[in-house]
């Protein structure tokens, strides 16, 4: 299948104000003190996903998304070289070791989300051995979710369930770094070939002809065939969530930092394209790419975040004389300084206002979601020094 590349829209080229180094740093602190601020409620619990009333409730080991909190506090303590921040994330390793050894909550692709933001990122900071343990049981488990037939990484849920088997979800891009980091701590070359396998599927059934993508999709775990796609958490099954298309452009641009596949940041380009050309006035995206500002639809600032991370991640993969560089980072620019001046959580817990967990499920309408402020501090992370990512 040959997916198109749209013509980027021309906003894109008329230089935005820039995002100096002041900026970047009164941006970083009004983080840091939202961190700070959550730090002594979630010292042995995390956030849970998505606030309620704008405040996070604390969860134990309950959800896909406790990773994103200690992600934040080894992003702070990389920032700040303060050890309040490693403590912590150092104390939480109990309860990612717990999960294990119970098995709370480990069949999902989500162990990626999970390990890589707590225990990958630990042993490659500090050295932690026990992380690196840690992590290498999480690739374990995630690699047994890896179907040789459909050659995908089962989303959810009991590998023998058969309405379960066979589906992949956009959102694996970022879970999958996980079995090429172990591949390259083990030797273990199984590890690496499933994760290239699941790339090369996800591009080949998750990406539409024109660039836009399915939220899931189905592989026959019997023949290999594929089967259909349709959606979890977008407004129909032909339309576009727009943070699963986030998730596309990320991960297919990491792709090729663990591949060399050209063809994977090509597509995440052409993904950029489908999502920025959609993007209303203030560029921050609805919930859904299907919509136009007539439909009066809610953002999702945790789609925008997102997708300026995977923006950046493919920035630098292309050659400093690309002709569109300079518009990609005009995107970014645009994205992050409507974020910040636009939907910043001054009054209430998190970082950025007008997130979209699952609307059809009414689930995190409207709230600071625990994703979204990871992406958004990596973002600026990102725009104010040279940084390695924790998905690398």
């Amino acid at each position: 299948m040959i997916v198109a590349q749209e013509t980027l829209d021309r906003r894109y080229f008329a230089l935005p104000p820039g995002l100096d180094s002041c900026w970047l740093s009164e941006a970083l602190c009004e983080v840091l003190a939202k961190v700070d601020a959550m730090l002594p409620r979630f010292t042995n619990t995390f956030p849970a996903a998505s606030a309620t009333d704008g405040r996070y409730p604390a969860v134990e080991k309950v959800d896909w998304t406790e990773g994103f909190w200690t992600g934040m506090l080894w992003l702070a303590w990389e920032v700040t070289g303060d050890d309040k921040y490693r403590r912590v994330a150092e104390n939480l390793l109990n309860s990612f070791e717990e999960r294990l050894d119970q098995q709370i909550k480990v069949d999902t692709h989500d162990l990626g989300f999970l390990y890589l933001l707590s225990c990958v990122n630990a042993w490659k900071l500090t050295g932690n051995l026990r992380a690196r343990a840690l992590a290498l049981r999480a690739a374990e488990l995630l690699y047994r979710r890896f179907n040789q037939t459909a050659g995908v990484i089962q989303a959810w849920g009991d590998l023998n369930d058969p309405a379960r088997q066979g589906r992949m979800i956009i959102d694996c891009n970022l879970n999958v770094p996980l079995l090429f980091w172990a591949a390259d701590e083990t030797g273990n070359a199984a590890w690496r070939e499933a994760a290239k396998c699941h790339l090369t599927q996800a591009a080949r059934y998750l990406v539409r002809e024109d660039a836009s993508s399915f939220h899931t999709f189905y592989v026959d775990v019997h023949t290999g065939q594929p089967l259909r796609g349709d959606t979890h958490q977008g407004f129909c099954d032909s339309s576009c969530w727009a943070r699963g298309q986030a998730w596309g452009i990320y991960g297919f641009a990491l792709g090729f930092r663990h591949t060399g596949d050209a063809s994977q940041p090509e597509l995440a380009r052409k993904l950029t394209h489908y999502f920025l050309n959609r993007l209303p006035e203030d560029f921050v995206c609805y919930w859904d790419l299907i919509f136009t500002p007539q439909d009066n639809a809610l953002r999702d600032t945790s789609a925008a975040a997102v997708a300026a991370c995977g923006l950046a991640e493919l920035l630098t993969l292309l050659p400093l004389t690309d002709p569109l560089r300079p518009a990609y980072c005009n995107a970014i620019k645009l994205i992050m300084r409507n974020l910040r001046e636009r939907y910043f959580a001054h009054t209430q817990d998190g970082l950025l206002r007008e997130g979209v967990y699952n609307f059809g499920r009414n689930m995190g309408i409207n709230e600071p979601n625990l994703w979204g402020d990871y992406f958004y501090f990596e973002a600026l992370v990102r725009l104010s020094r040279v940084w390695t990512p924790y998905f690398s």
